[in-house]
């Protein structure tokens, strides 16, 4: 009797356990697109907002360099060591790799000793800027989860801008804008992330917290996400249906988050001083060892899957929809405006699946969630359906004998109730012969 009992138990267990399956184990972070639910009609499509991982973004850009011969090593030049500003003996040669410092240098793995990293030419020039743009290129909309964090193996730019493009590098706008001195540089009041609020959080401000000059141990310098999403989620960023419902319904703050482009405008190298140094110029330059992009590709809440093939992301689109950021629906499922996906309700959101269009149902579209074939008939390809013998019509759903008008006692086939094609089509398409209805 107990293993009998055991018995039913775990059958029933396992059963659960697969029905839940496709459900993600933390709610809201929207991972499914799409799960097989049963219901009176049978077993149906249950459709959801959904999003692809975050990952590091560095594996999938392209990197530019302004002015492109600003990279040390050709022709080979002396610079200073930074522990030791006047000890000037060593030497970048782009001709020689233990000697090189090339740009890809800035994404490449971290964790040997030395660090690898790019370097700038000297500040040989003086007193001519020494100026440098730094470009990060994807070709794609994504979307920033993390900070953005850049490790200098040299001091810390007395100067910077980080810029960020949402229209593939035709236009800027400025994200941060980090110097020693704040008023003197950008004439703007030095602020902290921590100076904003939920209300001023799209403020650009100006901050000297990472601008400490050539002396200083600290090499790194932030671009805060995680402090801005903590206005919304929380200082431990627990409440994410808070953040997820001021992003769903506040197109602002959304695109602040959202680029196609980086660009770090180095303007002016660390000095330390109040003035340069004219004997040593070889101490000044600009050198960096890592550069962190989190975030993911921005489908619109209509994918979980960005593939990087031909060095392009691309999504791949669920809901009907289509495009490399999935903005548009499908040929023949227009039958409402595109719209991205909502967050809301959480946990599960909204799909706003695109429909089909009834323009769609002249040209023969079927498909087995929507749009069945009737009366025995199968969908071929989506084009067109394939239906028995005795039936025809764009979905099977009159009989042959119709045609001929043959129908009756005699040819053993009953003509079905009265009713003109275009009614019999639409009562298919919003349900009588399907599960959903829209």
């Amino acid at each position: 009797m107990y293993l009998s009992r055991f018995l039913s138990i775990h059958a029933l267990w396992v059963t659960v356990s697969s029905l839940m399956q496709p459900y993600p184990l933390v709610w809201g972070h929207y991972d499914v697109c799409k799960t097989q639910i049963y219901t009176e009609e049978g077993k149906v499509w249950d459709y959801m907002a959904c999003q692809p991982e975050s990952t590091d973004m560095t594996k999938y850009l392209k990197v530019k360099l302004d002015p492109p011969d600003i990279t040390c090593g050709d022709p080979p030049e002396s610079f200073c060591a930074m522990g030791n500003p006047y000890m000037c003996n060593n030497e970048c040669d782009a001709s020689t790799p233990e000697l090189a410092h090339p740009p890809e240098l800035m994404f490449d793995f971290e964790g040997r000793h030395p660090s690898t990293f790019w370097q700038s030419a000297t500040w040989k020039e003086y007193p001519k800027p020494l100026q440098v743009n730094i470009t990060l290129s994807w070709s794609k909309t994504i979307e920033l989860t993390d900070n953005i964090v850049i490790t200098f193996e040299s001091g810390r730019p007395d100067q910077m801008i980080l810029e960020k493009s949402l229209d593939y590098g035709r236009t800027w706008q400025p994200y941060q804008y980090y110097a020693t001195d704040c008023l003197d540089a950008f004439h703007m009041d030095p602020k902290s992330v921590k100076d904003l609020s939920q209300h001023t959080v799209l403020e650009i401000i100006c901050t000297e917290e990472y601008s400490t000059g050539y002396t200083t141990n600290s090499k790194i310098i932030h671009f805060e996400i995680k402090d801005r999403f903590a206005f919304f989620a929380g200082p431990r960023l627990r409440n994410m249906a808070s953040l997820y419902g001021q992003l769903d319904t506040t197109k602002k703050l959304r695109d602040f988050f959202t680029v196609t482009d980086l660009r770090i405008r180095l303007l002016r190298p660390a000095v330390g001083e109040i003035f340069v140094d004219e004997l040593h110029l070889a101490r000044y330059f600009y050198a960096i060892s890592d550069i962190k992009v989190r975030g993911r590709c921005k489908c619109n809440l209509h994918a979980t899957v960005c593939v990087y093939d031909n060095s392009k992301l691309t999504c791949e689109c669920e809901h009907n929809t289509t495009g490399p950021d999935c903005g548009k629906c499908k040929k023949n499922y227009q039958g409402r405006p595109w719209s991205p996906g909502s967050y809301l309700p959480i946990p599960k959101g909204t799909a706003n699946t695109c429909i089909p269009s009834i323009s769609s149902i002249g040209t023969n579209v079927c498909d087995n969630e929507l749009l069945h074939c009737q009366n025995g008939g199968t969908c071929h390809n989506n084009v067109r359906c394939l239906c028995p013998a005795a039936y025809t019509g764009i979905l099977c759903e009159k009989l042959r004998c119709e045609e001929a008008g043959s129908c009756g006692s005699d040819s053993g086939q009953a003509a079905p109730p009265q009713g003109s094609p275009a009614l019999l089509l639409l009562t298919a398409l919003l349900g009588t012969a399907s599960p959903w209805a829209f």
